[in-house]
């Protein structure tokens, strides 16, 4: 069938990308799915940085590559093999496939699956296949999803069935960023009632970190990040304090606030300096995440005295250690008990057309999370 897909062709493009135009919204060929996928109809995909780092080149990937990576949408047709989902039923896509038979899915640790992450790095679905053609030659799929389309072919393994009720707007959100910011909080550092927090990036993945503390009962949680704008938002959302990374001495209020450090620190900015500061903000014996993802050559110094000394625990969280098919209900039940407000997260949505225009305003730092809605085009 033909689909209008984004395509990168090329990695790199200078900003803004109103005029460089990194994407061309292009009809493509989208084969009948294979043994074990799915047919989906995207409703809505929202704009991530690990898109934009696609595009710039930070994250580098085969190209040309149709990309998009966090969205829900309407399964259309299921091929052999798919016996649990029907035409109709209403689907969120997860960015890591998981095989359910490796060493890490046997062990509950889908989120390190090894057939998946090297179907992601080749820029294939899980099969191993590519479902999308242009002129006969392939294009290449996003994190098996290629999810800014009106369609896409996708494994069954990186799908998650929700309930119709829910808005796809909102719904897209626990595909990346709600997986990954509260489950970092959640499962990676296991956060209790009365622990203290610190936050540092305050994108969508950082935010919704932000409501995972909350909702874990942490005492407290400090909001760092360079814009004024998203401190407030995160006080808004029920951070107790906010310390502005620009500042000199933001090491040391967020130490002076928390007695010494915080209990856990958690890095999305997906900077190195980032990170070092995340980790001088953490407590002797505490314990510092990053889900941040920067260069792939950025590397990271350790003082190994303090490490051991002061019995420090350094973690890493890829889509929030979670088991989607667990958390994804669990975040949704959150979301509907009013514990978990995700919908805050969404900055407002915009056409497929608009896609260069809306990654400007992310690499700006101007929104948490633009939507392409492609039920109701640009709002």
């Amino acid at each position: 069938m033909k689909v209008k897909a984004a395509i990168l062709r090329e990695m790199g493009a200078i900003a803004p990308y109103a005029s460089s135009r990194p994407l061309s919204i292009e009809e493509v060929e989208l084969d009948a799915p294979g043994f074990g996928e799915v047919l989906v109809r995207i409703a809505a995909a929202g704009l991530c940085h690990s898109d934009l780092s696609v595009i710039n080149g930070s994250r580098p990937r085969p190209m040309p590559m149709a990309i998009g990576h966090e969205a829900a949408g309407e399964v259309v047709a299921i091929g052999d093999g798919v016996d649990d989902l029907l035409p109709g039923d209403h689907v969120v896509m997860v960015f890591m496939p998981s095989c359910g038979h490796c060493l890490p899915c046997a062990e509950g640790r889908p989120a390190l699956c090894e057939p998946g992450a090297g179907a992601n790095g080749k820029g294939t679905l899980l099969s191993g296949g590519i479902r999308l053609h242009q002129e006969g030659a392939a294009l290449h799929h996003h994190l098996g999803c290629s999810a800014f389309a009106d369609h896409a072919v996708v494994s069954r393994r990186s799908l998650v069935k929700i309930d119709k009720d829910l808005p796809f707007q909102e719904a897209a959100l626990f595909g990346c960023a709600v997986l990954t910011g509260v489950g970092a909080v959640v499962n990676t550092g296991r956060v209790q009632a009365g622990e203290s927090v610190a936050v540092i990036g305050l994108g969508g993945v950082g935010l919704a970190a932000v409501l995972g503390a909350i909702a874990c009962g942490a005492s407290q949680i400090i909001a760092v990040d360079v814009s004024d704008e998203k401190l407030a938002l995160a006080t808004s959302m029920g951070a107790t304090a906010t310390v502005n990374a620009r500042d000199p001495d933001a090491i040391e209020k967020v130490r002076q606030l928390t007695g010494g450090g915080a209990d856990f620190v958690f890095e999305f900015a997906g900077v190195g300096a980032a990170l070092e500061n995340a980790y001088k903000m953490t407590k002797r014996g505490g314990t510092t995440v990053t889900a941040g993802l920067p260069p792939p050559d950025v590397n990271l110094a350790l003082n190994i005295v303090s490490l051991v000394a002061e019995e420090r625990t350094v973690k890493g969280s890829y889509i929030g250690t979670c088991v989607p098919v667990r958390d994804i209900p669990r975040y949704i039940a959150l979301y509907r008990a009013g514990r978990l407000p995700v919908d805050r997260l969404l900055s407002g949505t915009i056409g497929l057309d608009q896609i260069n225009e809306g990654f400007d305003r992310l690499h700006e730092g101007a929104v948490v999370r633009l939507v392409v809605d492609f039920e109701q085009g640009q709002s």
